[in-house]
């Protein structure tokens, strides 16, 4: 009787569900407490789709707001990604926060998948922003079927530019990191055809842009609107996966071994 009683007593054993769980309520409450990162994020995609793609795009037809649609998503997809774990990932690491965590009775995953579901999030809350916004304002009619091939591209792209992010936060150091994330986010975006199409410009920026990441994920959410998006999906696909799977390599790598 009294084994029993002492069985009945006994906590529950830890749910690993649950501890990743709790690690993701943290870190979006962690998020919701630093605005200067959550509003840029979820507001500056929307914010320049409203003037390029629909106010100044808008004056050469539906073209343009469909393909600043399919581009500007992955720009907000980019943004969550490499700043939601470079910047953190840096911080944390130079705070001795990772050394405690293994201390800790935590899943050693839990803060990764807490910080790459965090910029899924925000990069499904991005491409809903823009979808509302082109569906009301700029003309675009996509079936539902490519509303969700082009949300679930943006949120899935978020993989490997959170690998490429947690490379950066695990090399960088907690001052450089803001400034490297810019110099890496910024030319990226503009080099991948983001803010408007590389046709615009030089072709020698063509012909290098299979170079970036952030090209081979615009290619496929192109590729979904409509848009000409040259090679095959696969292809795109492929690169991306490997970009994350090199990068992830390195910095587990490196942080298992300088923490």
């Amino acid at each position: 009787m009294k084994l029993d009683a002492i069985r009945h007593a006994a906590p529950p054993p830890p749910s690993v569900f649950r501890a990743h769980l709790q690690e993701l309520r943290c870190e979006l409450l962690r998020m919701l407490r630093e605005p200067m990162y959550v509003i840029p994020t979820l507001l500056f995609p929307a914010l320049f789709y409203a003037m390029f793609g629909l106010l100044m795009g808008g004056r050469s037809g539906g073209g343009a707001a469909q393909y600043l649609l399919a581009t500007y998503g992955v720009f907000g997809t980019l943004g969550a990604a490499l700043f939601g774990f470079g910047v953190t990932v840096a911080n944390d690491r130079e705070r001795g926060l990772f050394a405690l965590r293994r201390a800790l009775p935590a899943p050693r995953s839990s803060w990764i998948t807490a910080r790459l579901a965090k910029a899924m999030l925000f990069s499904l809350v991005v491409s809903l922003e823009l979808a509302l916004l082109a569906s009301m304002f700029g003309g675009v009619s996509l079936s539902p079927m490519q509303w969700a091939a082009l949300w679930g591209i943006n949120v899935l792209g978020a993989i490997p530019f959170g690998a490429i992010g947690l490379l950066l936060g695990v090399t960088c150091s907690a001052n450089a990191a803001p400034a490297v994330v810019n110099i890496l986010f910024l030319p990226m975006a503009f080099l991948s055809g983001l803010w408007l199409p590389l046709s615009m410009l030089p072709d020698v920026f063509a012909r290098l842009a299979p170079v970036w990441p952030a090209w081979h994920h615009a290619q496929l959410a192109l590729g979904v609107v409509g848009q000409d998006a040259g090679g095959a999906p696969w292809l795109h696909a492929g690169a991306l996966v490997a970009t994350g799977l090199v990068c992830a390599a390195i910095a587990l790598q490196r942080l298992a071994r300088v923490g």
